[in-house]
């Protein structure tokens, strides 16, 4: 059921929920997330279920404020201290060595935590009333189905999983895609997964460059290679290119929709057509709700122009190719 999160009332309803090891979504800047208390393992499988998610495939643990990352890590290195002084609450998530005996299934079972602090205000009021019934943080992935497309509505996410889960509506989702996440166990940090936030904005406050993912970087949300996937056929391709392909389409009964930044030319009979905004933000708060948008209408090719290749759309794009990736 979807319930107002602004209720008072309905975050106490909420907390409770947690705390009694059910699940609960609930909004956050980025996506809407499916919570349930990183403490209790037993709790945490019920996200793996429902979402049919592999088991090792670790889950970011969302805790109230800074202080609340020593229950989840056995340390805490000075780059991510920089991080989290600088970009909490938002949409960052640090990666950093796990404390014994506490999240394990929602770690994957890696010796490594994921975690972060949103900035959505229904997030944080139920993560401080969650931490008031004895939950300490909540392991919250996209509350979607795996490897589908992540929500960013709270109707998004009764379409995924019905009418019996708790959903907290906190109105549509700011950001759009989900947090960077960087990688804070080694020597120098690692950017696991680009977000709306910049490599250079990120590396101004860690004070060195970040290294990319490599093999010995620990599993992290979002970092499969097939990822955000519509029912749909999606195809990346620049704007020449896709001018081209739909010429060849002319007169094909498949059905289409284009998202570019320039409307395409002669178009094809009753192909879809949903501009693409300047500004790689705009973008990215809009991405997931106009795939979900032509899933709906029941198109069967998603066509999309490349975005550009500057640092400020970085997170769009890895979004775009791992969509692209799945079929």
């Amino acid at each position: 059921m979807i319930l107002d999160g602004r209720d008072p009332s309905v975050i106490e309803r909420a907390a409770s929920a947690l705390a009694a090891g059910e699940l609960v979504a609930l909004p956050t800047e980025t996506v809407y997330g499916l919570g349930a208390r990183a403490d209790d393992d037993a709790a945490v499988a019920k996200i793996f279920e429902a979402k049919g998610r592999p088991a090792d495939h670790p889950l970011i643990v969302h805790v109230a404020d800074a202080e609340s990352v020593r229950i989840f890590a056995a340390e805490v290195p000075p780059v991510a201290v920089r991080l989290v002084a600088h970009f909490w609450p938002g949409p960052l998530t640090i990666i950093v060595p796990r404390a014994a005996g506490i999240a394990s299934a929602a770690a994957g079972g890696q010796t490594s935590v994921g975690l972060r602090c949103p900035s959505h205000p229904v997030a944080h009021a139920l993560l401080v009333a969650a931490r008031e019934a004895g939950v300490p943080g909540v392991a919250a992935p996209s509350a979607n189905r795996f490897g589908r497309i992540s929500p960013t509505r709270a109707s998004h996410v009764a379409d995924e999983f019905g009418d019996e889960l708790l959903v907290l509506d906190g109105g549509p989702c700011d950001v759009g895609i989900e947090s960077s996440i960087v990688d804070c166990t080694r020597q120098h940090p690692v950017l696991l997964r680009p977000g709306v936030l910049t490599r250079a904005e990120i590396e101004a406050v860690a004070g060195e460059p970040l290294l990319d993912r490599d093999e010995n970087a620990p599993k992290a949300s979002g970092t499969l290679e097939a990822h955000y996937a519509p029912r749909a056929l999606l195809r990346l391709m620049p704007r020449t290119q896709l001018q081209t392909a739909l010429q060849m389409l002319a007169g094909s009964p498949l059905k289409l929709a284009v998202y570019s930044r320039v409307a395409p030319s002669g178009t094809t009979e009753g192909m879809r057509h949903r501009a693409m905004p300047e500004r790689a933000t705009d973008v990215a708060h809009e991405l997931f709700s106009v795939l979900r948008a032509f899933d709906d209408e029941g198109v069967q090719l998603i066509w999309v122009e490349e975005p550009p290749a500057t640092p400020e759309w970085e997170g769009v794009r890895d979004r775009l190719r791992r969509a692209a990736a799945s079929r």
